[in-house]
């Protein structure tokens, strides 16, 4: 699905890569992170992080252009679809070397696949669609579906909870070899310190010009290094005095420091996504729909954006799941949205009888707006009689403890506005909270099931709707994010999950 041409515009979006690459390989830099990853699995979890680091390592069988259309990765071409919407026959490349020497086959990507499917959240949302995956020669794959469904391709060419192809050989759970097709390989990974990687030369680019995600990667850096530094006037000074090369996740009032600065230059994606307060569905107090409801009513969206963000620039009080523009833009159910009413939240309360017990918010500071905006949040909950337990962590340990539902009642995350739909994390019934319900599946099922780029849009409106009704998530508003990069880094272009294919660095 596409965006209008006003958006396509923005610089959230991938610009086409322009001009020659460089000539001469080589350049080191330095990539100042908000922590250490989770892991590097990417198909184990949802992190952005994880899947900034890991897409130079692992590749998909597809990804995304500059306009967010599906393009071809790992395989050859597009897949052909039969008329019925459920066999998929999808050609590899051929001559494709992971870094360990050996050759891609058909049956490393079906051992892939399914490995996918069975742990990796995006692969649990076809799990129930899906018949088979079969080699159907040495360099290519058939998918086969119990019935059509439109989100496939797009899950498949996602970096986030990715269906990357790995060495059938190495497939372990947990994984414990890392390696991949992409165009750079982990040399070394010391915790908390580093993740140091290194142009791997049996990469083989794609012919097409590079587009978005796709087309031709280069790997014309030597070595890229992820440095964690999860606090963010660290990775400030660090931009300011030339230390990294490329800084994520800065506040917005440092935007005037980084203009003036010689050595680094501000990077703003404009609009880049959503602040959410995820609530647990599965276990506990957030398993009334009621309490819920009292808690979408209690909190004000437009004070935690000012708190998160100061400058009103830098952020838009919506409801909406996507901002105007988008083709998935409604307005069904945000009646519901913002109404900071401390005492109507309180009646709701009252109804959902609740007991008293602490409301437990998961936050992390390495994201210093998810902070600010549990703060904030705490305040308007005490005002309509809940206790509150702010718990604290570093992002990696809150990633940790959200997969068990017996530790919290409300995470605090944040995530871009994706292409497809079903690539928000809360679509998938095995994202932490665990939405699962049979109003969900009401709205949800017939949008996922229909073909008719048309007809889903309208279907769209009543996913919105259930979203609102069954209020598993608090949607805070749309922000647009700042980060920076060093002047002397060349052909770089911003996306939601930076890459340094095709970038080279002036001087080195």
């Amino acid at each position: 699905m596409k965006l209008t041409w006003a958006l396509l515009l923005a610089a959230v979006l991938i610009a086409p890569v322009n001009g020659a690459y460089a000539d001469e390989k080589g350049g080191v830099i330095n990539v100042a992170t908000i922590g250490e990853p989770p892991t590097l699995d990417p198909m184990a979890s949802t992190a952005d992080l994880v899947g900034m680091t890991t897409q130079h390592i692992f590749e998909t069988l597809y990804t995304f252009d500059d306009k967010w259309n599906v393009i071809p990765l790992l395989a050859e071409t597009m897949p052909s679809i039969s008329a019925d919407g459920k066999v998929y026959d999808i050609p590899l490349r051929k001559g494709i070397l992971f870094h360990d020497g050996s050759t891609m086959t058909s049956a490393d990507v079906v051992a892939s696949l399914n490995r996918w499917i069975a742990i990796a959240s995006r692969g649990k949302q076809v799990a129930p669609y899906l018949d088979s995956i079969t080699a159907t020669g040495d360099n290519s794959i058939r998918i086969t579906l119990k019935q059509p469904y439109a989100p496939l391709m797009s899950l498949l060419a996602f970096n986030n909870s990715a269906a990357v192809i790995m060495p059938k050989v190495d497939l372990a759970d947990p994984l414990t070899k890392f390696i991949g097709t992409g165009p750079y390989m982990l040399k070394a990974h010391v915790a908390d310190q580093y993740i140091q990687l290194v142009r791997f030369d049996g990469y083989k680019p794609r012919s097409e010009a590079a587009n978005g995600f796709g087309g031709a990667r280069k790997a014309i850096l030597s070595e890229i290094r992820f440095v964690p530094v999860p606090d963010a006037n660290t990775r400030l000074e660090g931009a300011i005095s030339g230390q990294f090369d490329y800084v994520d996740s800065l506040a917005p009032e440092n935007l005037d420091r980084l203009k003036a600065s010689s050595a680094s230059e501000p990077v703003i994606l404009k609009p880049f996504g959503a602040p959410v307060f995820v609530m647990n569905t599965k276990e506990g107090m957030m398993t009334s729909k009621t309490l819920r409801h009292a808690i979408q009513v209690a909190l004000n969206p437009e004070d935690m954006l000012l708190a998160a963000f100061g400058n009103p620039e830098f952020f838009a009080v919506d409801g909406a799941l996507y901002p105007k523009g988008y083709v998935w833009h409604t307005t069904a159910g945000i009646e519901r949205y913002g109404k900071g009413d401390p005492d109507e939240a309180a009646t709701l309360a009252k109804q959902a009888k609740y007991d008293g017990k602490p409301i437990r918010i998961l936050t992390s500071r390495q994201y210093e707006f998810h902070y600010k905006m549990a703060q904030v949040a705490a305040e308007y909950l005490k005002a309509a009689g809940f206790k509150v337990d702010l718990e604290v962590y570093d992002w990696a340990t809150l990633i940790q403890r959200r997969a068990n539902p017996a530790l919290w009642d409300i995470f605090v995350t944040h995530g871009p506005f994706p292409p497809e739909p079903a690539l928000n994390g809360w679509m998938s019934d095995s994202y932490p909270g665990w939405w699962a319900s049979a109003e969900k599946h009401k709205a949800v099922d017939p949008f996922l099931a229909e073909s008719d780029p048309k007809k889903r849009i309208e279907d769209f409106a009543a996913v919105q709707k259930a979203f609102y009704d069954d209020a598993p998530v608090f949607k805070v508003g749309d922000f647009n994010a700042l980060s920076a990069k060093s002047k002397s880094l060349k052909n770089f272009h911003p996306s939601p999950w930076p890459f340094f294919w095709n970038v080279s660095k002036a001087g080195q």
